[in-house]
């Protein structure tokens, strides 16, 4: 399942007017069927702004594809391009399938038990109240090393959609990535307040997110990835189900936090560079979080392993 979600709603899975942002007692369009307005009221006079997008919800290529096992040329441009430049956010369900995505996560448990995950770092961090801020622990890993196959067959995966992607994302030309950081929330509350990745041009254009949350009930657990995205009195909330995909700008177009987490939570993320503002960046020596930074080909295709 593939979902092309509204971020203009306080939750993805439900609806409100596009009007006023109330969400009782609803009225659909009757033309593209996708938005909503608690009065007839309310959707005139939102109508001059909602008739530019009401034709063009209407065209095939703004649905979400029918089945996350497309091939990722079909799941890129028809599905994945469109929703990122229509709403700069994208989620993609059933990614890999449960046994793939069950090797992922036993590849992730296994690192754990290495020793190799350390507390998340601030890129300024001027103080020692770090926890305060992000609670996650997290390592760095570019997929080569031993037990990490899965999860290089994941990256593999990832650069396949970005490729196909590429030179239709917005203005970007997306040239690498960062290695990936897998994280874990140990539960107990731990979260990570609102914050920006990339707030001054380091390079990074897309927050791609992966997540291994078997059965996560959001209501019981928490955990949420909330965006708030720029220019919107609402927000996005993400769910860190199990086998989820998830895109977004990177840069303050999306400021987000994950809220408080009582289970334990665990992501693979990977960040994409644009070429030019990475080259600039370099020049500047604004490398942030990008040092972790590793340059890599877009054009080789994956294999199943």
């Amino acid at each position: 399942e593939n979902r092309c979600d509204n971020p203009n709603g306080t939750d993805l899975n439900r609806q409100y007017c596009e009007l006023c942002g109330k969400m009782e007692n609803l009225l659909k369009c009757g033309r593209c069927r996708n938005s909503f307005y608690c009065s007839k009221e309310h959707q005139k006079a939102d109508w001059n702004k909602h008739k530019q997008v009401c034709k063009e919800a209407e065209k095939p290529q703004c649905q979400p594809a029918s089945d996350s096992k497309s091939p990722p040329q079909k799941l890129a441009r028809e599905y994945i391009v469109p929703c990122m430049n229509k709403h700069g956010i994208c989620v993609v369900d059933n990614f890999l399938g449960e046994e793939t995505g069950l090797s992922i996560l036993d590849n992730v448990r296994a690192l754990q038990k290495t020793g190799k995950f350390t507390d998340g770092q601030l890129v300024n961090q001027r103080s020692d109240s770090t926890k305060d801020i992000r609670g996650d622990q997290i390592t760095w890993t570019e997929g080569i090393e031993p037990g990490c196959e899965k999860i290089a067959f994941l990256m593999s995966r990832m650069d396949d959609l970005v490729r196909h992607c590429n030179g239709k994302l917005g203005n970007y030309k997306i040239n690498g990535r960062t290695k990936a950081m897998v994280a874990c929330y140990p539960g107990k509350g731990t979260g990570y307040v609102r914050h920006v990745d990339n707030p001054n041009g380091d390079g990074r254009c897309v927050t791609c997110i992966y997540y291994l949350n078997k059965d996560w009930d959001a209501k019981k657990h928490g955990g949420l990835l909330r965006i708030f995205p720029e220019g919107k009195a609402q927000f996005a909330d993400i769910e860190p189900k199990f086998d989820r995909l998830l895109f977004f700008w990177s840069d303050r177009r999306n400021p987000h936090e994950v809220q408080p987490s009582y289970h334990t939570r665990y992501a693979i993320t990977v960040w994409y560079f644009d070429a030019d503002e990475r080259a600039r960046a370099k020049e500047k020596y604004l490398t942030g979080a990008g040092e972790k930074g590793v340059k890599v080909e877009l054009n080789k295709p994956s294999e199943p392993s």
